[in-house]
């Protein structure tokens, strides 16, 4: 039998992460520090055990699309075809459904995670394409003339400042409809880890552009690109991938040897700038949306 449990201790946010690592081994996991920053009443994590063992987890939280919730329930790949996921699944709609949610949503990786999600009404809605990139010996690119470069850790009020100046005016670029919602908190907890890994570019004291690195203390041979984003005004410029090349080579400079990123199918100009980089094409993920409560076919 499936028993749920919400994650409560930090031993249980342990449990809820090697969940995430063994189902999405190729995919950064935040660490126990980072959830609990993302703590919040809304939010809730869920553990199933089976005989008193940790098999599956659940998500239900707010998205970053307004008005909708987000779901996630992941079985270990031993403990699939069993019941779990539709538990951990019910489980979590429920707690969003109290939350008010009419809608939710979530991305899946691989053939048989669709066809489970199929089975609750999600459809299909958009595809992110993943792209990686080898990191061999990675030489700083030319110092810009017309702007500079600094890092967070240089700069730590910056990162505040290029959620105005940068992320808010550059979000409805990317994508999706409807843009991405993110509040000032999820900004300074959940879209950055290592200051250092972090670079913007300045006009003056003006922010115009951001890139970096989301470092993974799991596999720290490897980390995930963060966002990525440079003022319209200020585009044409080569600052994006300069700001790119520069995170590239402290990445080098740091042990790291791959790193990757997801960009949504329509962004060509972000995938033309990875290919550019030397990013080659990896998994896609299917964005798939659902009515709540959700009906489980028969």
């Amino acid at each position: 039998m499936t028993e749920i449990r919400p994650v409560q201790t930090d031993a249980d946010y342990e449990a809820w992460r090697e969940v995430r690592i063994a189902a999405m081994p190729y995919e950064r996991c935040p660490s126990v520090a980072e959830l609990r920053e993302m703590e919040r009443p809304e939010r809730l994590l869920l553990l199933a055990e089976v005989g008193g063992k940790v098999v599956g987890h659940g998500l239900s939280d707010r998205s970053t699309e307004p008005g909708r919730a987000v779901l996630t329930a992941r079985v270990r790949p031993e403990a699939r075809r069993q019941g779990v996921g539709t538990t951990l699944l019910q489980a979590a709609a429920e707690h969003s459904v109290a939350q008010g949610y009419e809608r939710t949503g979530c991305s899946v990786d691989d053939e048989g995670s669709l066809k489970f999600a199929a089975r609750f009404g999600f459809t299909e809605v958009a595809r992110q394409v993943e792209q990686i990139r080898a990191i061999g010996a990675e030489p700083q690119p030319p110092a810009p003339t017309a702007y500079r470069i600094v890092s967070v850790a240089e700069r730590p009020e910056l990162w505040t400042r290029a959620y105005d100046e940068v992320a808010l005016p550059t979000f409805p670029d990317m994508d999706l409809k409807p843009p991405l919602q993110v509040t000032p908190e999820e900004w300074a907890t959940e879209w950055i880890n290592d200051p250092a890994a972090m670079f913007v570019a300045l006009d003056g004291d003006a922010v115009i552009g951001v890139a970096g690195l989301m470092i993974d203390t799991d596999q720290p041979q490897r980390a995930e690109v963060a966002y990525t984003g440079v003022r319209r005004d200020w585009r044409g410029k080569g600052i994006a991938s300069t700001l790119k090349r520069t995170s590239m080579a402290w990445a080098a400079e740091h042990g790291i040897t791959e790193i990757y990123t997801w960009t949504q199918e329509g962004n060509a100009n972000m995938r033309k700038l990875n290919e550019y980089l030397g990013f080659r094409y990896g998994l896609v993920s299917v964005s798939v949306r659902a009515k709540l409560p959700l009906q489980l076919a028969e």
